[in-house]
């Protein structure tokens, strides 16, 4: 029979505890943030779910540290272990649990999850105060035995939060780290069986709650990804064909058996390719088709490829950038069968360029261009084609560079850091970066559900010296959904942007739009143009993010 680890010097004693109070730090820490990305991923409004997330588990924290003063000083040890295992349990599999809830039980997901969260802290509280008692029988000097626990823990929430910002994701998807984290608080409280093995009085019961925990949570990590299909699956009616967790966001696809692709980013979905050319062809050629010139376009967002694919039809372009944040968006648009069918290659032939700087890419060759008998006469012409992963904000205000034409391709501002690229300070700095003429095109979520925030993307254009044209068209996928076409205030007055657009320049090889449809784009009914509100969006005077989120909770 063992008979433990046998260890009678106090100093080491202590020392063993106190790493024992780093694990736990580390994975509470851990735990809150898995739980956080877990909501923001399928509720949105990151920063709401991180505040309440946090918030949350520090008070089940405070209530778990005092109701431990009820238990008695009896077989502490015990009650030590079982509050690891009940940990390790539920941080593990709390996170899949509650998937498998939003899937099937879609109303209760949110008391399920804030449930979990709740007994998450509560269990975090209990252990740090209990480890304080048991640690008091070999330090029992109180200031320094508060001061080494309360020290570890907090040490260790600091490791744990460079470990879920550099370490899991590199190595882990959401699931597979709270497995990780589970076996972390598993092997801590099969330590503290063994160091303290002769005080528990029936230790084949915590053994066999540990092995069986262990056995458990293992297996789990060895199916995770089965589990997360299958989880994933009840979330989406159609078959999921890729999935794939970034550092910056979850990326799903979808098929139908009829060939229709769906792309999800954190549950939200991005396009459908049965009307993503209508939402495409809007977000491009109002600007293009309007700028004969214009000879070097800017992307902002767009890792798909499929805005790229509409800009390589324009004869005039030379040079397009293109900048999304993550990599393994504009890696799906490289390689993805069914994406690169979808954007015509436009990104198969060129790299991705590191952070450092912008470096020139692979030229695009371009087999037809120009229109009618020209497009049969004009020679073949490269066009340079430059990728960029780095924030969009970051690149605006720092690069030298202007634009003849820049498309804003961003997710709708559903919370404050998306927020930010439909700010005051954003639309000034873009402005710095277009030439005299040129013009600038941005996606602005659907003037039917959400108008005073459409609205309020427009005035903020404006108030950063910016004259602008409301356009929208109907998306089947999305509704009716809304574009602003901007220019410098100071060339295009109040009406020249609506003068040009009647004369367009629309390529023959368009599949939806035409220049009566993007004429038309641009009457709206009478005073639907006209709002109350006079506020606009700025970085640290955000007011979009709120009247975005409750337009859309009116519809939910």
């Amino acid at each position: 029979m063992a008979t433990g680890l046998k260890i009678t010097n106090p100093r080491l004693i202590t020392g063993l505890l106190a790493l024992s109070m780093l694990v736990v730090g580390i994975t509470g820490i851990s735990y809150e943030y898995t739980f956080s990305k877990l909501a923001s991923d399928i509720l949105g409004d990151s920063i709401r779910q991180w505040a309440i997330t946090i918030g949350l588990m520090m008070l089940f924290m405070g209530i778990g540290a005092d109701l431990q003063k009820h238990l008695s000083d009896n077989r502490l040890v015990e009650k030590l272990i079982l509050a690891q295992i009940a940990l390790g349990l539920t941080g593990s599999v709390g996170p899949t649990f509650s998937l498998f809830v939003f899937g099937s039980y879609h109303d209760f997901f949110t008391l399920v999850h804030y449930a979990l969260i709740s007994f998450v802290g509560f269990l975090i509280g209990l252990e740090i105060p209990l480890l304080t008692r048991i640690n008091e029988g070999y330090l029992p000097d109180l200031k320094e035995n508060l001061g080494l626990i309360l020290k570890m823990d907090y040490i260790g929430s600091f490791i744990g939060a460079l470990a879920w910002v550099y370490f899991f994701p590199q190595f882990f998807d959401l699931l597979e780290t709270s497995y990780f984290l589970g076996l972390c608080n598993l092997g801590n409280g099969l330590i503290l069986f063994l160091l303290f093995y002769s005080q528990i009085k029936k230790p084949w019961e915590p053994a066999l709650l540990v092995g069986c925990s262990v056995v458990l949570i293992i297996s789990m990590q060895a199916q995770s990804g089965s589990i997360r299909v299958a989880l994933e699956q009840k979330l989406f009616k159609d078959p999921v064909v890729f999935s794939k967790t970034t550092p910056y966001q979850r990326l799903i696809l979808t098929k139908k058996e009829t060939g229709e692709v769906r792309l999800y980013i954190n549950g939200h979905l991005q396009f459908s390719s049965s009307d993503e050319y209508i939402y495409h062809e809007f977000l491009v050629h109002p600007a293009l088709s309007i700028s004969p010139q214009a000879k070097r376009v800017l992307v902002l967002g767009g890792g798909d490829g499929l805005a790229v694919r509409e800009i390589l039809k324009y004869p005039q372009v030379e040079e397009i950038t293109l900048i999304d944040l993550d990599p393994g968006m504009t890696d799906l648009g490289q390689t993805n069968p069914d994406l690169v069918a979808l954007n015509g290659g436009s990104l198969k032939k060129a790299q991705v360029l590191p952070a450092q700087g912008i470096t020139q890419g692979n030229k695009q060759l371009l087999t037809m261009r120009g229109q009618g008998y020209f497009r049969r006469q004009k020679q073949v012409k490269d066009v340079d084609v430059w990728y960029y992963n780095i924030d969009a904000f970051s690149f605006v205000q720092t690069i030298p560079q202007s634009y003849d034409v820049i498309i804003l391709d961003f997710p709708d501002p559903s919370d404050i850091n998306l927020s930010k690229l439909y700010s005051l300070e954003f639309y000034k700095a873009l402005k710095e970066r277009l030439t005299l003429g040129g013009l600038l095109i941005q996606q602005s979520t659907s003037p039917a559900y959400a108008l005073e925030a459409f609205l309020m993307v427009g005035r903020t254009m404006e108030a950063a010296g910016l004259s602008t044209l409301a356009l929208r068209e109907n998306v089947p996928s999305f509704g009716q959904w809304g574009f602003w076409l901007a220019g410098h205030k100071e060339i295009y007055g109040n009406k020249g942007l609506q003068e040009k657009l009647m004369t367009p320049q629309i390529p023959d090889n368009v599949q939806y739009i035409t220049p009566e449809l993007l004429l038309s784009a641009s009457k709206f009914g009478k005073g639907k143009l006209i709002s109350k509100d006079s506020r606009i969006n700025q970085v640290l005077e955000d007011h979009l993010f709120e009247v975005y989120r409750k337009a859309w909770l009116k519809l939910q």
